[in-house]
């Protein structure tokens, strides 16, 4: 039961100068079953509209340990290691990688000049802060540079621990290096936001500093849905079952994140509380986040998922973590009652191999959380998840070694359907990983001559 009129894709839900994205619908035109590498646009070259491709680059610090995150047979018949268990219900989903390098990483030390160069692939100059350089801009700002204009946010960078500044005199590099993977420029990293309900406002263009904003009193402020609810009333009543399904399902997403930012910003009304002060450090969560890691991780999540079914955004950056991590896990995975850095540094020693193994599974488990919520977004005959690619990875292999070769990664998504996933795809010892970038860039619609030190991009078909 489909109406037959169509609205614009660019449409909004308004009210008291409010505006809401909406999701892609049926009624926005005829969204089609194949998808070319060049579909990032969403339309295709007869003009029909399609669901664009979507891409998120997700990373988590300090490498991983080998034994338990390697297959060791290639190819569809792979078997999951116990790192990746927690993503089993998407092995179909995604593709391992491993013999992936960076070559311009093996100097420098053992962190930052890995990480900045996260996603350029190229030499991160030492330096103490006054003249940065990481090469080049980012896989994530080279599409943004392209399409970011095809959408209200060119692109969509989060994260969870503030911006460090400072210099490491050990190793004589700016900390900053540990703090951002998006760079505008090779001098310029982008700005992430570590606020969900900041996060939440940018992507809504609604609240600033914690007001809506227009010239209302904030004790006149109302949830983000009260203030269009007429408007999609008046919407709902013109689109077909499967529309109306979808934008109900959508509100329900965006009044689910409000209810859960409203919870983490209200004072607990209990009397106790648990004490703020872990392995005696003070933990201060930043304002407007919640105090509970995983819960702070997986809002974020949602707020990407928001962004990409809305079309607000194609593209989006998240760092679990900023670099030399020494985040304790305790709390949230058994028998890891330590700073993961400090378990990352194993020293060969088995009593370290376990905790260690441990939180990068931590890491798959809210990845999982992540593609669950793609998934479960319809477009079309495909889910948002199929017409994604999210890369998930660290910037080192081993945390002990801290070298750049046998990278890490994992990438998530069919990109529209040019990609087959369900694979452990191991290529040589050696091989660039600019490769997989340049393949995720034609895949963006977003093609260059050369990136880092690709070689060539590599075959995802």
């Amino acid at each position: 039961m489909r109406k037959s009129w169509h609205i614009p894709r660019r449409l909004f839900l308004r009210g008291l100068g409010v505006s809401l994205g909406l999701p892609l619908l049926d009624a926005m035109g005829d969204i089609l079953a194949p998808a070319s590498p060049t579909a990032a646009s969403g339309v295709n070259v007869a003009g029909s509209l399609q669901a664009p491709v979507r891409m998120a680059c997700l990373y988590f610090p300090n490498g991983v340990w080998r034994p338990s995150w390697f297959p060791e047979k290639a190819g569809a018949e792979y078997e999951l290691t116990p790192s990746l268990q927690p993503l089993a219900r998407h092995r179909e989903n995604m593709l391992v990688f491993s013999g992936l390098d960076k070559k311009h990483s093996h100097g420098g030390d053992g962190h930052y000049a890995k990480t900045a160069n996260f996603l350029t692939g190229l030499l991160v100059k030492k330096t103490t802060g006054k003249d940065l350089s990481v090469g080049s801009a980012s896989i994530d700002q080279i599409c943004a540079q392209q399409i970011g204009g095809l959408t209200p946010l060119p692109s969509l960078e989060l994260g969870i621990d503030p911006v460090i500044s400072g210099i490491d005199s050990i190793v004589g590099y700016t900390r900053l290096y540990g703090s951002y993977v998006s760079w505008r420029s090779p001098s310029q990293p982008v700005a992430r936001e570590i606020d969900p309900r900041a996060a939440f406002a940018r992507l809504f263009s609604v609240l600033k500093g914690g007001r809506i904003d227009d010239t209302r009193a904030s004790g006149d402020r109302q949830a983000l849905l009260d203030l269009v609810l007429s408007d999609a009333k008046s919407l709902r009543g013109r689109l077909g079952r499967d529309d109306q399904f979808k934008l109900d399902e959508y509100l329900d997403a965006v009044r689910d994140v409000e209810k859960r930012l409203s919870f983490f910003s209200q004072p607990d009304p209990r009397v106790w509380r648990p004490s703020e002060r872990i392995d005696g450090h003070a933990e201060a969560a930043p304002v407007g986040a919640p105090g509970d890691h995983q819960a702070h991780v997986r809002l974020m999540m949602d707020l990407m998922v928001l962004a990409f079914r809305t079309d607000s955004t194609r593209l989006s950056t998240f760092m679990f973590a900023n670099d030399v991590s020494g985040k304790n896990f305790g709390h949230l995975i058994p028998g890891c009652d330590g700073g993961h850095h400090e378990f990352s540094h194993h020293q060969g020693k088995a009593e370290k191999f376990e905790p260690y193994a441990k939180i990068n599974s931590w890491h798959n488990e809210q990845l999982a959380y992540f593609l669950d919520k793609l998934m479960a977004v319809k477009e079309g005959d495909r889910t948002l998840l199929d017409n994604s690619m999210i890369l998930s990875g660290s910037s080192i292999s081993d945390g002990n070694s801290h070298q750049p070769d046998n990278l890490p990664i994992l990438l998530a998504g069919r990109a529209g359907g040019t990609i087959t996933p369900g694979r452990h795809l191991a290529y040589a010892k050696g091989t660039p990983l600019c490769n997989l970038y340049a393949a995720m860039l034609e895949r963006m619609g977003t093609p260059v001559a050369s990136f880092g030190d690709s070689t060539g991009p590599l075959d995802l078909a």
